[in-house]
């Protein structure tokens, strides 16, 4: 038998409904008697740290979430933890980068109806989820529609549909099927040294998403906000506006300035390659930071604790020309 955590954090799996819509009011307890057989074949011990909507999940709780897990994987075989569908990958990927080389899987699940209604799927979710904590492999996961993904991969790329989640740049990391679990090892990673919590964050980053005519002000405004990091997601492979509205020429002020800016491509899928166009090498001359084919979330999350690490703009560089937990590709 192997003893597994489950951590509930609320989220639609532990839904009711109420005057004001679905909102979490079920616990641990609750969510494990949908599981059958499931509990009794593993040692489980419940923990309920959160009743939450996931929009409600901000940088407070993911410090809570990580030192829960930090304070207790030594006593278990693996963790899984129950999370709203709207913010779970951004929770993944930032405890990807919290939990450095946990030695042990930890697994985000939750659903798209609440596990009472009869058509849910996060029974089906959980027992994944279960299956990949029983793995012995280490790392951060998200487990959904019978797809596990690495942390700093998963995006939640559907509203309704139960395959809400896809694994971005990145095959899967295992799969579901009549076979049982299916792993990919060429996906899995091992931890590189001894765990650490480094459970620090700035909260002060924001992301912009660019538009044709983004007046370049917006950036003295963010300054005069005192925000500490900015993350941009550029058009195509790396393009920003420099004709009439010199969105390039303000970036490098705010660099110049001591905040890091971090640009990412809104392409969902494939890599932004700043070198192939003129816009991107005026952008690279200015001094941002690529974010190659890292995900919005994970770019969004990395650089957050970074700056929680330190604010020296060398070592944040180094930072993000360095891959912890899968979320790059820097070759």
């Amino acid at each position: 038998m192997k003893r597994i955590l489950m951590l509930t954090t609320g989220g639609t799996i532990a839904s009711e409904p109420t005057e004001e819509g679905l909102a979490p009011a079920m616990d641990g307890r609750l969510l494990a008697a949908y599981l059958n057989g499931l509990a009794a074949e593993n040692q489980l011990q419940i923990e309920n740290l959160y009743q939450l909507d996931s929009s409600n999940i901000q940088p407070e709780e993911w410090q809570g979430m990580a030192r829960a897990v930090a304070s207790r994987f030594q006593q278990y075989d693996g963790i899984v933890m129950t999370h709203g569908t709207d913010t779970m990958a951004y929770t993944a990927s930032v405890l990807s980068f919290m939990l450095r080389n946990i030695p042990v899987p930890v697994v985000l699940t939750g659903s798209q109806l609440p596990i009472r209604h009869p058509l849910t799927d996060g029974v089906e979710n959980l027992r994944c989820a279960f299956a990949m904590a029983t793995s012995g492999r280490a790392g951060v996961f998200v487990a959904f529609d019978r797809k596990i993904i690495l942390g700093t991969r998963a995006v939640k790329v559907r509203t309704t549909g139960f395959d809400a989640f896809e694994s971005v740049n990145c095959p899967y990391a295992a799969m579901v099927d009549s076979t049982g679990l299916r792993l990919n090892e060429a996906v899995l990673r091992k931890p590189a040294g001894d765990f650490q919590l480094e459970d620090r964050l700035c909260d002060g980053v924001i992301l912009i998403k660019l538009t044709p005519g983004l007046n370049p002000e917006i950036f003295d405004m963010l300054l005069q906000m005192q925000y500490k990091g900015i993350v941009i997601e550029a058009f195509g492979a790396g393009g920003l506006n420099f004709v009439r509205r010199d969105l390039i020429s303000k970036l490098h002020k705010v660099v110049q300035s001591g905040i890091p800016v971090v640009v990412c491509s809104q392409c969902l899928y494939e890599r932004s390659d700043f070198t192939i166009y003129q816009a991107g090498q005026k952008a690279l001359e200015s001094g941002v930071l690529q974010a190659y084919d890292m995900t919005t979330e994970a770019a969004v999350t990395k650089l957050m604790w970074a700056l929680g690490q330190t604010n020296r703009p060398g070592e944040i560089r180094r930072i993000f020309e360095t891959c912890y937990a899968g979320e790059v590709s820097l070759t």
